[in-house]
């Protein structure tokens, strides 16, 4: 598609580059850049805990040494299982350093979810929080884990010493000589329901997450050395680990790392740090705002905040910038793109905000509408069909799915799985999400993944789980079920059988027996008809 054919161009910020000529370098290598050239500046804040840049590339300098020592060699996986601590930071930098691939797992998985991704991904080291440990303990002999590394939270916030420092004791603080082939070698899988459902490892090569890095960061149009943001987004979760770590990282700036989202905390933080960029979720705006103390702080440090992960409140976006003074911007992005594929402009004078826009793609990254039956044919304005993205930022593909992949990479191009519209101005809104996806507050649940553990259940016949409408959380999953003939089961038992399963956000909050679900000529159950039905 030429650039005529592109309507955002002519509303393109005029300060922002439509391309950027990226460093053919591995994504390491903007931490070794930043601490060479701002050794002494702070990297991260946690308590009353400090580490300068040029700590940071020592400390994971260390720690690639030490994974060296445990026989990680090129292309293995190092798990991750922790919360937004430094830890996070050193071990995922140290693990590129020694060549090896990071799988993130959410601190909120329970043991069969975590033993799904550590057997899917075949991590043979996994490191993790104490308090997460006998999570690990009881699912490590089912896996291919061969070492476990633990650490406490209050570890690099307190003068204690304890497995993860002990495990860096004695180890050279230098630069592994480890060759990586930006473009091909993998830095991450990220495990994602992706966009037909079912959970699988998103191959991000080092190319993929540095272009993201860097496009985004001059989109937010981040000055060096002066940012300094507020790392609230769980760093195993793209969003998170792009936005609130790497693009600081490239920026130099300071990163204040908050383990779990706490209203109160952020206002304090943002007015004790003078946090000027903060990257979050609608819930986490409506949140501050509803706080009862919100008066009391100072938030006019704030220079530019992003929403993602899904639609934000137009009163909440207006109440936001009023209070802060800064600008907040409506954006977009999945794993499969590293994440972020647009973004509303960032404009301080707060000219060109369009509420429920996403705004335009980032520097060199292109993006249709295509139809939705095929996803060939290209749509024009004001049509509404499935968006498509194209650009250094996605995916090689899925782990080890490769019929998974064909679904979604077609010549380059990923298909989404949203549907999408383009306005006269070249503007982009998501009007629908994927069919079955369940938004919990601003958790994306799949329903295939609860289906797979309802029907370990041996009472369940058939089952469906839909997102049912809630006033506070969006939508909460709502199963149904049919029972196996002469068998006998309460929603109470059902429930307990799940929830004990599966993280929070995806706990089941409703159960309807049925003695029949819809069903479809090639045996599918039809979950958009039970999702229809009016209560």
């Amino acid at each position: 598609m030429d650039a005529k054919c592109k309507p955002w161009f002519n509303m393109w910020p005029a300060d922002v580059p439509k391309s950027i000529k990226y460093p053919d370098i591995p994504l390491h290598g903007l931490l070794q850049k930043t601490a060479e050239e701002h050794p002494e500046k702070l990297a991260l804040v946690f308590g009353e805990g400090q580490i300068t840049y040029a700590q940071l590339e020592s400390l994971s300098n260390q720690f690639a040494n030490a994974l060296v020592g445990l026989n990680v060699k090129k292309g293995d996986r190092v798990a991750l299982f922790l919360p937004n601590i430094p830890q996070f930071v050193i071990a995922y930098f140290g693990a590129l350093k020694a060549g090896a691939v990071v799988t993130a797992i959410s601190p909120m998985h329970r043991e069969r979810e975590v033993e799904l991704q550590l057997n899917d991904s075949g991590a043979q080291i996994i490191v993790t929080l104490d308090s997460l440990f006998p999570i690990v303990d009881k699912v490590r002999e089912k896996t291919q884990l061969k070492n476990v590394v633990v650490t406490g939270i209050d570890e690099f916030g307190s003068p204690n010493t304890l497995s993860f420092q002990q495990l860096l004791e004695g180890k050279p603080d230098t630069a592994l000589k480890i060759k990586i082939n930006p473009s091909e070698d993998l830095a991450a899988l990220q495990y994602t329901g992706g966009t037909t459902g079912t959970a699988k490892g998103a191959m991000l090569t080092h190319t993929n997450l540095v272009s993201n890095a860097l496009a985004f960061a001059a989109w937010i149009k981040g000055t060096e050395t002066q940012e300094t943001f507020l790392t609230a987004l769980p760093l195993f979760h793209i969003y998170g680990m792009t936005t609130s770590m790497t693009v600081p990282i490239s920026l130099a700036a300071k990163i204040v790392l908050l383990p779990k989202f706490d209203p109160k905390k952020v206002l304090e933080i943002i007015q004790k740090c003078k946090v000027t960029v903060f990257c979050g979720v609608p819930t986490m705006y409506s949140a501050l705002l509803a706080n009862h103390e919100l008066g009391k702080y100072d938030l006019t440090s704030i220079r530019v905040c992003i929403s993602g992960a899904s639609s934000l409140p137009p009163q909440v976006q207006k109440r936001f910038m009023e209070i802060s003074g800064g600008f907040l911007a409506e954006g977009y992005g999945l794993t499969e793109a590293s994440p972020v594929t647009h973004c509303t402009p960032v404009d301080l004078s707060m000219k060109t905000v369009k509420v429920g826009s996403i705004g335009f793609p980032l520097p060199d990254t292109d993006a249709k509408i295509v139809d939705l039956e095929t996803g060939e044919k290209t749509l024009g304005q004001g049509e509404v069909g499935e968006l498509a993205v194209k650009g250094p930022q996605v995916m090689k593909g899925y782990w080890q799915k490769p019929d998974e992949t064909e679904l979604v990479l077609r010549d380059g191009w990923l298909l989404t799985g949203d549907i999408a519209r383009i306005d006269a101005d070249g503007y982009f809104y998501i009007t629908d999400r994927k069919k079955d996806l369940i938004k919990y507050k601003d958790y994306s649940v799949y329903p295939r993944e609860i289906e797979d553990v309802l029907y370990e259940h041996p009472a369940v016949k058939l089952c469906a789980v839909v997102g049912k409408p809630d006033q506070v959380a969006g939508e909460v999953p709502k199963a149904f079920i049919v029972l196996k003939e002469g068998m006998a089961l309460s929603a109470e038992e059902i429930l307990a059988f799940v929830n004990d399963k599966v993280a929070p956000y995806k706990a089941i909050r409703e159960v309807e027996f049925r003695k029949e679900l819809p069903i479809s000529s090639a045996g599918k159950v039809l979950r958009r008809i039970l999702k229809e039905e009016k209560p």
